[in-house]
């Protein structure tokens, strides 16, 4: 996992334990300025290997990583503003809702779900990006 410094500046990125990362390029998250990008985050373990469980057991895992992601890049989870969460059921909204309702209870940021035919890997249940910004 790293934290690295842009050629441009005022960019910071934070890789995680995606395996596709390096070879996609992309960054787990993005810091420019007061604003913290995460990317799409899937439920994987510092291993590589997928979360096994639910879909609120992935969503919980999903989470776990973009406060990690947040945290590297000097925010918080108090700072979320917006998050999207893809699944894969419409079935599994409320596993993922109340996952979600856990980690932002006391934040409530803006936040879309919608149903996709698919993630990258076909144990994926969900899939959770977030937005912050980091007031001064």
């Amino acid at each position: 996992m790293a934290d690295t410094p842009s050629k441009t500046g005022g960019r910071r990125n934070h890789s995680s334990a995606s395996p596709f990362e390096p070879v996609y390029g992309y960054s787990r998250a993005v810091r420019v300025g007061d604003r913290i990008s995460v990317g799409g985050t899937a439920p994987i373990e510092p291993d590589g290997s997928s979360t096994v469980g639910d879909a609120g057991v992935q969503a919980a895992r999903c989470l776990t990583i973009i406060g990690e992601a947040l945290a590297a890049l000097g925010g918080s989870m108090a700072d979320v503003v917006r998050t999207r969460m893809f699944i894969t059921d419409a079935a599994d909204a409320d596993l993922v809702g109340r996952a979600h309702g856990s980690a932002f209870k006391n934040i409530q940021p803006a936040s879309t779900m919608v149903v996709v035919s698919a993630l990258i890997r076909p144990e994926w249940k969900v899939e959770i990006e977030a937005e912050a910004i980091i007031e001064k």
